[in-house]
């Protein structure tokens, strides 16, 4: 590579790198200001006397760390997971190397991050991490035991309380082993073990519950820390679980998130091995079926459901079979499409616990069947001690059976122990609380097993078991919708132009069956075309304004011409100026008078503070609403920006503080029934929440909002604490990067930005660039085509420049014959590279039946689930008409489409 000479001073170039390496200047760009870790060698003679003890090494640091031997990682030390020793050996024997060297890799981060003062504080450049303790050891097994059987029959005591018997009989069991126990003559430890030995023997009555103990570690894969951290957080967590495997055989573990699999197996590969060695043994159990945890309200249907179509294809083709539970303990709400997507997976039961976390309402099922949006119905349990990182103490087991609120009808319940978030897992020393109470009177049965076993028992009695019907909606974290909206925008941009692109490149499959994706054409395409080819990506025809480029650079002129269905169109920059007409302004001007309530304005801009009571970046509280403050201060005047024809438009700018300000451009468009709201937000702000509100005049106990495939309603009233609690929803009305794509009769108010400040400092700061529209309507929204209209705004009309002397024919790929049916999905199929997958849904909550129509021949039609397995019981007619199907109301069909 080339470099431009410079001149070899001495100084300059030293100083330079010491800069580069420094701990005080430059570190926002730095090598030191990188997150990283430092290696310790570790060289260790255990004395020829320790023959026949356990030996460990024991070392404490303030960073989490991994301890390496032969060149394989080994075990993961950290303080606050209670993992501050490696074992070196179980019995110091003749033949073993008394001589041993370890590498030990020690993080600058501790389990929550680099923060200093609060969990959720952002990270500190300046905290500094030391090794506190690195000692060679004996371990005296016979201590630790029998502290733990002290500590597990004091905490029956103080638990069972003064009404209990059996809480008497613990308390004079302990007082009797003091007595017994001198603590330096361990001859007396046995017969103080032998009476609490005795005391964990005595045996329940058969109705006792029974808990599920399983392994666990909840890993966030990307909260107060990079992403490479996250991956030696697994090796570090999983690695541990092993070396717990392999010292108890009975030990069971589960584990999602196909993403994490996929990071071990690419750093780690040694550990992966083994990971799949003990999943055959049954001991480590992959659960979730989808490729990461991922948030339940916001990402479209389809990317869930290729969370679940990538999440499961890893699992069966890794460990060799598909997951049957849903796994998401730490997600704030759960879509009512889920089940369905669920069933359509292979899975039929679901855990989460994070609904225990309720702010007003006290959610009143820990096992139950939860039916969603079109009726499909899961398995659902909440463990009852209300935590996915208990640490198999006694209080994990009382609260267990204490906090089921389904006693009497259901008997079984999960405990999921071991530290979580940032990793850790679970400990020796859970493992032997809850070995000491397996079956213990006064207790409930406790049994290690897996999320079948526990699922299978509690369908075996499922009969009682009530069922709740919607959304589980979560009444905490509701800043979570708003909060970090660039990533939001992001994550929807991609989701359109994944959609766009699969559309694209299946089109091309069924015009040319050799074709691959076509890189190098498009490459040549972008640069040297002149004239315009238009893709509709959407299953209905459209008539739209679009801006041309021509001209000087910066210039567009408006166009507008009607695109069929899935349509790829050819046409000329005059095409469209045909069209003139500009009804629409008319019609909105005549329904916004009428659609605003009486004195108030629409697309008022407001802003609130927004301080929560702790969760900076998750929550916003109630009474922010009691601070509302107008944004009225105008900096630049309304001023005309289109002045008409087809397009007109005006643009202004607000001031929101002497630090942010608000720049934008409202749209009316010919033939569009919708003014579009084109917005930039220069936004620094600091504990404050941006809205904007446009009070309906109109009076409805509801409204209804979209969700994945599909929509549901909300209250508008505040009748119960139940619906004062959804004062801030994930669909928060129309603005795109913050809910799904549209809301009808929606709440008046909209949210736009926040300003926390932790974890990230800087979250939401900066210049914002998002797009909402409103669309007053007469009759229903279907009657109104909200839906359709909707998707328009979000899936624009694709410009593409073609080469000239080139001829592209208008060509309809794709149509369905009902307006209530979406056509959301057209991709290649998996395992077949002469197959499509198309996937529709019923938008409207009716019983309907349609034709799918297609303008390329196709063999053979089925019906397939989302993870595109072919029911041989269910061929799809292709008729005269078109494909034949047949839709519940919010049903998702997919069909296997064969290619001639």
């Amino acid at each position: 590579m080339y470099h431009q000479p410079v001149l070899k001073n001495r100084r300059t170039l030293l100083e330079r790198a010491e800069k580069f390496i420094s701990e005080i200047y430059f570190t926002d760009c730095n090598l030191r200001g990188r997150w990283w870790t430092c290696w310790f060698k570790v060289s260790l003679r255990i004395p020829d006397s320790w023959r026949g003890k356990q030996v460990h090494l024991s070392w404490e640091s303030d960073g989490e760390a991994m301890v390496w031997r032969d060149e394989q990682p080994v075990q993961g030390l950290t303080k606050e997971g209670e993992k501050t020793s490696y074992i070196l050996t179980e019995c110091l024997k003749d033949d073993e190397p008394h001589s041993i060297s370890l590498y030990v890799e020690l993080a600058c981060n501790s389990l929550f991050g680099a923060g200093q003062g609060s969990m959720i504080a952002a990270p500190d450049p300046d905290r500094k991490y030391s090794v506190q303790k690195a000692e060679l050891v004996v371990f005296k097994s016979d201590v630790r035991e029998l502290l733990t059987d002290l500590e597990m029959l004091v905490d029956m005591v103080k638990l069972l309380g003064e009404g209990e018997q059996r809480g008497y009989q613990a308390l004079f069991t302990a007082n009797e082993m003091v007595n017994l126990c001198e603590p330096t003559n361990p001859s007396s430890f046995p017969a103080a073990r032998s009476l609490a030995q005795k005391f964990f023997s005595q045996r329940n009555g058969e109705s006792q519950h029974t808990v599920h103990a399983m392994g666990h570690c909840h890993i966030d894969s990307a909260w107060l820390w990079p992403y490479e951290e996250t991956i030696r957080k697994c090796a570090r967590s999983w690695v541990t679980v092993i070396r717990l495997m392999e010292k108890n055989p009975h030990m069971v573990f589960t584990c999602s998130q196909a993403q994490q699999f996929d990071w071990v197996k690419s750093w780690y590969p040694g550990l992966f091995s083994q990971i799949q060695h003990f999943v055959k043994k049954g001991q480590f159990i992959p659960v979730g079926g989808t490729w990461v945890e991922m948030d339940g309200n916001l990402p479209s249907g389809e990317s869930m459901v290729r969370q679940f179509l990538e999440g499961q294809r890893f699992f069966k083709k890794e460990f060799g079979n598909y997951c049957k539970e849903f796994w998401l303990p730490d997600t704030f709400g759960y879509s009512a499409q889920l089940p369905q997507l669920m069933q359509s997976s292979g899975i039929t039961r679901f855990l989460t616990q994070k609904l225990s976390w309720n702010l007003v309402n006290t959610f009143p099922h820990n096992t139950f069947f939860w039916e969603g949006l079109d009726g499909s119905q899961v398995l659902t349990h909440f463990p009852p001690g209300n935590s996915y990182e208990m640490k198999g103490k006694v209080e994990d087991l009382v609260n267990t059976v204490k906090n089921n609120k389904d006693k009497g009808r259901a008997n079984h319940s999960a405990a999921l122990f071991g530290f979580g978030d940032g990793g850790g897992g679970p400990t020796q020393l859970m493992l032997d609380r809850l070995d000491r109470v397996q079956d213990t009177d006064g207790l409930p049965r406790v049994q290690m097993s897996s999320p079948n076993r526990l699922f299978s028992e509690l369908e075996a009695d499922s009969s009682l078991l009530c069922t709740w019907t919607g959304e589980l909606f979560l009444e905490l974290h509701n800043g979570t919708y708003t909060t970090q909206a660039q990533i939001k925008l992001g994550n929807r941009q991609c989701e359109t132009l994944l959609h766009d692109v699969e559309v694209a490149s299946s089109l091309a499959l069924c015009l040319d069956k050799t074709f691959q994706y076509p890189s190098e054409p498009l490459q040549i395409l972008w640069s040297t075309a002149t004239s315009v080819a238009v893709l509709n990506t959407l299953p209905w025809e459209r008539t739209e304004v679009l801006p041309l480029t021509g001209g000087a650079p910066d210039h567009h002129q408006p166009c507008l011409g009607t695109i069929a269905d899935y349509t790829i169109q050819c046409w000329s920059h005059t095409h469209s100026h045909t069209h003139s007409e500009n009804e629409t302004v008319l019609s909105l001007s005549l329904c916004s008078r009428e659609a605003i309530s009486h004195g108030c304005s629409g697309n008022q801009f407001v802003l609130f503070d927004d301080v929560p009571l702790y969760w900076d970046a998750w929550d916003v509280m109630d009474y922010h609403l009691q601070t509302r403050k107008p944004v009225v201060e105008v900096v630049s005047p309304v001023q005309i920006a289109s002045p008409g024809g087809l397009r007109g438009s005006v643009t202004f700018t607000l001031r929101i503080s002497d630090k942010s300000t608000i720049t934008q451009e409202i749209i009316l468009d010919a033939m569009c029934p919708y003014i579009k709201f084109n917005t930039q937000v220069e936004w620094f702000e600091s504990h404050k929440f941006l809205k904007v509100e446009f009070p309906v005049r109109v009076r409805s106990p509801n409204a209804t909002y979209e969700i994945q495939f599909g929509h549901l309603q909300r209250p508008t009233h505040r009748n119960t604490s139940w619906d004062w609690a959804r004062f801030e929803v994930p669909i928060t009305s129309f603005i795109q990067f913050v809910g799904h794509k549209w809301a009808d009769l929606s709440e008046h108010v909209g949210s736009a930005l926040r300003a926390p400040k932790s974890p990230d400092a800087n979250a939401d700061m900066g210049s914002h660039q998002f797009t909402y529209a409103v669309m007053p309507h007469t009759g229903t929204f279907q009657e109104a085509s909200v839906i359709q209209w909707a998707y328009n705004l979000n899936n624009p009309l694709r410009l593409i420049d073609h080469a000239p002397g080139s001829h592209i024919v208008a060509w309809s790929a794709f149509s369905v014959s009902a307006a209530a049916v979406i056509l959301e999905t057209v991709k290649q199929a998996e395992d077949r590279k002469d197959g499509l997958v198309v996937r529709l849904y019923e938008s409207h909550g009716s019983s309907v039946s349609v034709y799918l129509t297609a303008g390329f021949p196709i063999t053979e039609a089925w019906h397939c689930d989302l993870l595109e397995r072919v029911d041989p019981s269910r061929p799809a007619p292709i008729t005269a008409s078109g494909i034949s199907i047949s839709f519940s109301p919010f049903q998702i069909v997919s069909l296997l489409l064969y290619l001639k």
